[in-house]
Formats: structure tokens, C-alpha cells, sequence
């Protein structure tokens, strides 16, 4: 009997009982449903291109019978409506969207800023806390990000009020040859593809001149190097066209350079965030700033370079991150 009434006890004990707790799981599962959801249909109505029941399967991993319950659900909490084949938001779903999707690019901001996570997982990360932050924690994280304008990719953060700016730019497939552009937007979805950006070192606001396109690849000048694309994968790189790109002539990074040579500091590339960029501004990694290569090591990694009086050690992803000027020694 006292067995019995032990085990009762742990199944359904107030606030910590097994039952209770899973009870508390379950609704958590259907309020991050419920948001995933209003999330897809808001990017849906954002991009001109409306969810259906089947994008909605599909963005959330649902069969056909457990996504027409989900629409159903969300029809009768008022924050849907749905126009044939098209789902709408209401207001209120708009509301709770904007909500959502505003956490989730502040987190992703936070996470890119903030701390050493390779690119691939920002977003990964951001969903897990999105779902579990109030809006009073997500107006903390935005004060003390500087109440930033755009996440990392490109993506704006919504205002607190739902204000948004409209979806602007074009994919990098339809530059034409020679022409210029910046890089507003980079897709994070699918997974694959955006690993293969990463890798190509593309990010929001770098420069680039579309130098050839054929149907099978895109060649483009991306700051200080060349990079070819095939066309799947420039196809989620959204730029705007630029009436010119003034670029420093013989412009490269500092990884190149051999023991011996010098170079002066032109720019910090884009993609230089978070700790690492402030470590090299702390070092005096400024534009103008000269630096020797002086010794590399019996790997060739780290190379020891010369800033300002003191003798450093940077791994040659790091220096690759700084764009240099060669400096011509004038003969002794």
C-alpha cells in the first residue's frame, strides 16, 4: 500500500510529479508548433509567395492530416484565415509572428556577435531560445546589442511595434557582366546550400562585381578575391546593384604575404565579427596600421606579424581576415 501511494505521488505530484511534467512538455510542444507555424505563413506573406497546407507539411515536418489540424487549431485561436489554397494571417497571428521572428534575429545577431559559434549553427541555436524568451528578455538582449537593424543575414529584426522594412534586392543570378553590387541578403535555408556560402566567404554587406556567367556557373570578384558559383547557390545570395565599387588597388589579405614583406591595413573583412574583430582592433589592426610578416611557422601556421612595435601570432584564417596594401621597400 505505501508503495502504491509512493508511486501515486510520483506520478502526480503538483508542479513536479512525472504527469505533471509531461503535461507542461506537451503544451510547450504545441506552442512551439503554434509558433513555427505563424512564422512560415508571416515569411510566406513577406516574400509575396502565400503558405498553403502543403508548404506548411513541409516547413514543419507534418503529415497532411497533423498540418490540416494545425490550420484548424490556429483558425479557431483567430490567428488564420485561408483564401482557397492560400493561409493569411490575422492581425493577431501577425502580431505573434512578428513577435517570434523578432526574438529569433536578435538571438541569431547575439549569437554572431557575440561568440565564437561557426555560421552554420546560428540558426539552429536562435530556434531553441526563441520559443523560451519573453519579450521583456528579448528587449534586454536588443539594448544590449545596440538595437541592431538586421540580424546576420541580412534579414531585418522587426521593430517591438511589428514594423518592418520591405523585402528589397535581387538574387546574385541576375547581375549582368561587370556590373556592381552589394550583398543585402544570404538565405540560411536549405542547410547545405548556406554551408557552401559560408565556405565561399560571402556575407551581408560585401562588395561584388559579377566578372562572368555562364549557364553552368558565376564567376564574381568579392572584395579582394575571385569566386565561382554555380547557379543554385547564387540564387539565395540577394544583392543590390551599385552604381560603382571603388576598390584599393592590389588590394589582398595578410595571409599571403611572406616573411619579409610588409603591408599597411586597408579594411577588416565583413565577416570579421564578435570577439575575434575586437581582439584585432585591441591589437591596432586599424586602416593605415603597418604590419611585417616576419616568421612562419615549421607547419606554416601561425605566422608571426609585426603590429606596432610587438611581435603577434595569427592563424592564417585570422589574417585572412584582413585586407592589406603591399608596402614597396625603398632600397637602403
Amino acid at each position: 500500500m505505501f508503495a502504491l501511494l509512493a508511486l501515486l505521488l510520483v506520478l502526480f505530484w503538483p508542479a513536479t510529479g512525472l504527469a505533471w511534467r509531461w503535461r507542461r512538455g506537451l503544451a510547450a510542444s504545441d506552442r512551439v508548433e503554434v509558433e513555427d507555424a505563424l512564422k512560415h505563413i508571416w515569411d510566406g506573406e513577406y516574400r509575396e509567395r502565400p503558405a498553403t497546407l502543403d508548404s506548411l507539411a513541409g516547413a514543419l515536418g507534418l503529415g497532411g492530416r497533423a498540418a490540416a489540424e494545425l490550420v484548424d487549431r490556429l483558425g479557431r485561436l483567430d490567428l488564420l484565415h485561408h483564401d482557397n489554397a492560400a493561409l493569411h494571417l490575422t492581425p493577431d497571428g501577425r502580431r505573434e509572428a512578428l513577435r517570434v521572428i523578432r526574438i529569433h534575429r536578435l538571438w541569431e545577431r547575439y549569437l554572431a556577435d557575440e561568440t565564437g559559434l561557426d555560421a552554420r549553427e546560428w540558426h539552429a541555436h536562435a530556434e531553441r531560445r526563441e520559443h523560451g524568451t519573453s519579450e521583456q528578455q528579448a528587449a534586454a538582449l536588443a539594448a544590449t546589442l545596440g538595437h541592431p537593424r538586421f540580424d546576420p543575414h541580412g534579414d531585418p529584426i522587426p521593430m517591438p511595434s511589428g514594423e518592418m522594412p520591405p523585402h528589397q534586392g535581387m538574387p546574385l543570378t541576375q547581375l549582368t557582366a561587370d556590373m556592381a553590387a552589394e550583398i543585402v541578403h544570404i538565405e540560411d535555408e536549405p542547410e547545405a546550400v548556406f554551408a557552401q556560402i559560408v565556405a565561399l566567404g560571402l556575407v551581408p554587406g560585401m562588395r561584388v562585381r559579377l566578372l562572368e556567367r555562364t549557364p553552368h556557373r558565376l564567376r564574381v570578384q568579392a572584395e579582394a578575391e575571385e569566386v565561382v558559383l554555380a547557379p543554385v547557390i547564387a540564387a539565395n545570395v540577394t544583392v543590390v546593384a551599385l552604381d560603382e565599387v571603388a576598390e584599393p588597388a592590389e588590394m589582398t589579405r595578410l595571409s599571403v604575404l611572406t616573411p619579409g614583406e610588409s603591408a599597411e591595413v586597408v579594411a577588416l573583412a565583413v565577416s570579421c565579427r564578435g570577439a575575434q574583430r575586437r581582439r584585432l582592433l585591441d591589437l591596432g589592426v586599424v586602416p593605415g596600421t603597418r604590419i611585417t610578416s616576419e616568421l612562419r611557422g615549421p607547419s606554416g601556421d601561425p605566422t608571426a606579424y609585426r603590429i606596432r612595435g610587438a611581435l603577434i601570432a595569427l592563424r592564417s584564417e585570422q589574417a585572412a581576415q584582413i585586407y592589406v596594401q603591399k608596402v614597396q621597400e625603398s632600397p637602403a
